[in-house]
């Protein structure tokens, strides 16, 4: 069962007469703006929460970089959960938000070898099930995946993302003008094999493993 609180916090709107209004919005409204990518509702999370998870990354070994990426990566997760319909909340939006992000940074500590005894934890959080660790993995894996797949050529990423979406290779030989379906079946073959080397040579990846 989630339980909805109402966030204290504003953003704020101009309306037609050159006036400003206050928008609040509750964690029912949050959580359904971040599933459906909202920018008004992003925006408003971005101005009322980041702050928090800033001062709290900054305080304890980390800087504007790692702050920003930590609290992106946490907003991931929201909506990862979101997606797979696994979020339960029953806690403030700001205290689940900081809780993530604080489970992520400690995490990060880790990973560099620096001793994760905080400094400065003044904010309220819950701790979190396994899971968010796992999801935190998978989202450090598909950045990962992202970033080469970016750096493929048109060809092979239109290649691969037809694959992906299940199109036949008859079909995909026809739309990228190849001349038979063996050719496809090897273009695929060559452009996957890519991603992938490029992929296990990054030294992110034995992290990962």
């Amino acid at each position: 069962m989630i339980i909805y609180f109402q966030i204290r916090g504003y953003f704020l709107v101009k309306n037609g007469i050159n006036q400003y209004k206050v928008a609040k919005y509750n964690v029912e409204e949050i959580l359904e703006g971040i599933r459906q990518n909202d920018i008004k509702i992003l925006q408003y999370v971005y101005r009322t929460f980041y702050s928090y998870i800033k001062y709290f990354i900054i305080s304890n070994s980390g800087n504007d970089d790692d702050a920003r990426d930590i609290f992106q990566e946490a907003l991931v997760v929201v909506y990862r959960k979101l997606a797979e319909d696994q979020l339960d909340i029953n806690c403030s939006f700001k205290t689940y938000i900081y809780s993530v992000s604080r489970l992520l940074w400690l995490k990060q500590l880790e990973k560099r070898k620096i001793k994760n005894e905080l400094s400065i934890d003044n904010e309220s959080y819950v701790e979190l099930e396994d899971d968010t660790k796992d999801l935190s993995e998978q989202n450090e894996k598909y950045g990962l995946y992202q970033k080469y797949f970016r750096r493929l050529s048109e060809d092979c990423r239109k290649v691969l993302e037809m694959s992906f979406e299940k199109i036949s290779l008859k079909h995909i030989a026809e739309i990228m003008g190849y001349k038979s379906e063996k050719y496809a079946k090897k273009r695929k073959f060559q452009c996957k094999e890519r991603l992938i080397n490029e992929i296990k040579n990054d030294p992110k990846f034995k992290e990962l493993l």
